[in-house]
């Protein structure tokens, strides 16, 4: 086990395996609709069918007993999964994050149906946009009941929400979230900082190959305590926090907002001052005027989703002519995209990947880049 964060999908069609669907007579097996119920993974390349997963062994316990127990009370309490093709049902993802710490934090996405009120408010002038993300009365009273039947089956869950999401996708950022019980974040540690996770904040999802990670980006750094530091793509802020103590100053800027206030909790937590965080669209924020304000940087680290950089945020970094980049990358191809925009003002130092996911294909991937000085 090394993940510290499971997304889970609920399914009314799970997929069948090809030796459940005949018997020995190799006649065909029908199912009945409790039978189709599934809480698992989708199947790669299919993703309106999910296969129902008895056994997880990527996450520590009670992980597994969580799931188990979520999809069985949901059957015995007749609550609906979601079917994804006529995108309906009440269930739709559960989300189990585990610390380092030990904190458990439980998140039921809910598919966000029509209010029980809601002709009431059309008929009042209400747009009818303002209230698809949110959950009928009835439907609260539901995934409350099963968040509590959670809470009262496994006391170590520290943490519990709901979120309402009547997007086509399974992303819960922009959906409206809802704290049930607990704690409104769970806790990791690494050296002496601790990082304030809430439920919509990316952090690496293995802990320990992350601190791993975190002093690869230091070790290139080589910091002497006179940097100006950006952390683009900063997240929680947990690389410039990491980064903080032997810089200067250091300045991240995330798109996700929730993110940026758990990276501002998370500097005032562990009294760290000279780190300044902004939510915004990195292409829009990273501008002449925002560089003269925070002044010019000497490092500037990238830690991007799997698309990679926006070519304009690509222009800016290039016309700031710092001195040393470092690119950390989930997605060797995006990064070598940009790799090759940055390359008409800078050179590949250093390469060195960090084995994130084990067992699979995937790598985390640190370049350190430095300015040709003929350029």
């Amino acid at each position: 086990s090394y993940r510290n964060k499971i997304e889970y999908t609920f399914s009314n069609k799970r997929w069948i395996l090809t030796e459940e669907a005949t018997n020995i007579n190799n006649d065909f097996i029908t199912f009945t609709d409790k039978e189709r119920l599934a809480l698992g993974f989708h199947i790669p390349g299919l993703f309106s069918k999910v296969l129902d997963i008895k056994e997880c062994k990527l996450q520590e316990e009670p992980s597994n007993a969580i799931r188990l127990f979520t999809k069985q009370y949901a059957i015995d309490n007749n609550l609906s999964f979601f079917d994804i093709t006529a995108h309906s049902g009440l269930l739709r993802n559960l989300v189990i994050r585990i610390s380092s710490t030990g904190e458990i934090m439980v998140i039921i996405v809910a598919g966000a149906e029509e209010r029980e009120d809601y002709d009431e408010l059309i008929a009042r002038g209400k747009s009818k946009n303002r209230f698809k993300d949110n959950l009928s009365s009835k439907d609260k009273e539901s995934v409350e009941a099963l968040l509590s039947a959670i809470c009262n089956k496994f006391p170590q869950v520290t943490s519990t929400f709901y979120v309402a999401n009547n997007k086509g996708n399974d992303t819960i950022a922009g959906s409206p979230i809802f704290h049930y019980s607990g704690k409104e974040y769970i806790t990791e540690k690494m050296e002496d900082l601790d990082f304030r996770i809430s439920p919509k904040s990316f952090y690496q999802t293995n802990s320990d190959q992350a601190y791993k990670l975190y002093c690869v980006v230091r070790d290139f750094a080589e910091l002497k305590g006179d940097e100006i530091v950006y952390d683009l793509y900063t997240g929680t802020g947990t690389i410039a926090l990491f980064l903080a103590k032997r810089a200067k100053k250091v300045v991240g800027i995330e798109y996700v907002e929730d993110a940026i206030e758990d990276a501002k909790n998370n500097a005032a937590n562990n009294k760290i001052k000279n780190v300044s965080f902004y939510a915004g669209d990195m292409k829009e924020v990273l501008n002449e005027t925002f560089i003269k304000n925070n002044g010019n940087p000497d490092i500037i680290v990238l830690d991007p989703p799997r698309a990679g950089i926006d070519p304009k945020v690509a222009d800016v970094i290039l016309n700031t002519n710092v001195k040393k980049i470092i690119y950390v990358s989930c997605n060797p191809a995006s990064q070598a995209r940009d790799l090759a925009i940055l390359s008409s003002k800078y050179e590949v130092i250093k390469v060195q990947p960090v084995d994130m996911f084990p067992h699979t294909q995937h790598v985390e991937n640190v370049v350190l880049l430095k300015i040709i000085d003929n350029k």
